[in-house]
């Protein structure tokens, strides 16, 4: 028997199509949609991360202000009578160094050895002399703990600023505010060099890293110096110790990044803008911070960076080597981690294909 062909057929092969389609057009491919109930994972990350963020900012850069208290901080005293006197009064508010002479102790702030030197001057007097480059923190410690010695012995005290601070940079923070926003760029170009596993060889990422972190430094050290004429350092060591900061804070981004995945970024946040910024002794100084803020102040990359910047500015640059020795240290060391991590995952792939 001989098949029948016409609209019977035809209409046998039809496919019936879903309700609201438009006839003779081909049904979309359906895609799963996000799940209607998420992993509680899923959202409990970025909460725990901002939570943990706020809480840590807010500790970090409100809380180190709320009660400053000096601790051994170095002032140079004229005569051994003075330097007992002061060491029995003040007990581990001061650290006292003995000077020869008032122009031994006058050098010894002027070098950055001390924050400031004190001698008598006659019956009844005292000379101060302060170093206001250090800082309003500092400055202010140091006079208010001579001027309490000075009210319980009976004496005045008449105080001198023999290294201020730049005219255009009447509170002292222009060292702190350039290098955190060294830092910020620097935090910045790493996130975005993170970004580009899948687009750029790691050898052609390091030489972003490299290149931009030079450009930051320079161009922050033309703007706060000629520009702005707020930092008094030299210019190109200026701009080498902020190429240095970008590339410690660039290359220490991406080493946390790499080894600790999606939370890497959030860490180095942490570490460098929040932790790093507030202890770098610039809005506080280190000699007032807490003994837990003290002890990883100097060794992070902003406060290694704002010591530098203040030491080529005002001290010119007596005690810049350690903190340049740590800005760099952080740079090759994230760099070198960030190269075996690299490498260790090419020799995985090569043994398994």
């Amino acid at each position: 028997m001989t098949p029948t062909v016409g609209p019977a057929s035809a209409r046998s092969e039809e496919v019936t199509a879903p309700p609201g389609s438009v006839p003779g057009e081909a049904s979309a491919p359906r895609h799963p949609g996000p799940s209607s109930r998420p992993p509680l994972r899923t959202l409990l990350q970025p909460a725990v991360i901002a939570l943990v963020l706020v809480s840590a900012f807010i500790s970090c850069y409100v809380g180190l202000q709320r009660d400053p208290k000096p601790h051994q901080l170095p002032v140079a005293v004229v005569g051994n009578t003075l330097a007992h006197k002061m060491e029995l009064s003040l007990g581990d508010s001061v650290a006292v160094r003995p000077a020869e002479s008032v122009a031994a102790a006058r050098q010894a702030v002027e070098q950055h050895d001390v924050v400031a030197a004190l001698s008598s001057g006659g019956a009844g007097q005292l000379n101060l002399e302060v170093a206001g480059a250090n800082g309003l923190s500092t400055t202010g410690a140091v006079k208010s703990v001579v001027s309490a010695y000075a009210a319980g012995s009976g004496q005045q005290v008449t105080t001198t600023d023999v290294v201020p601070l730049a005219p255009f940079d009447g509170r002292g923070l222009a060292g702190f505010y350039v290098s955190f926003g060294v830092t910020l760029a620097g935090f910045v170009l790493a996130q975005n060099a993170l970004g580009m596993t899948n687009v750029l060889h790691l050898r052609h990422r390091f030489w972003l890293i490299t290149g931009v972190s030079v450009a930051t430094g320079t161009v922050a050290a033309i703007i706060a110096g000629p520009v702005l004429d707020a930092v008094p350092a030299p210019f190109f060591p200026l701009a080498a110790t902020l190429a240095l900061l970008a590339a410690a804070a660039a290359f220490t981004t991406k080493l946390l990044g790499t080894y600790l995945g999606p939370i890497g970024v959030p860490v180095a946040t942490l570490l460098l803008l929040t932790v790093g910024n507030s202890t770098s002794g610039a809005t506080i100084s280190s000699d007032l911070l807490p003994a837990a803020a003290r002890a990883v102040s100097a060794l992070l990359p902003p406060g290694a960076a704002v010591r530098v910047v203040s030491d080529l500015s005002y001290f010119d640059g007596a005690h810049a080597t350690v903190p340049l020795l740590t800005l760099a240290l952080w740079a090759v060391l994230s760099a070198v981690l960030v190269g075996i991590k690299s490498r260790l995952g090419s020799t995985r792939a090569t043994a398994h294909a």
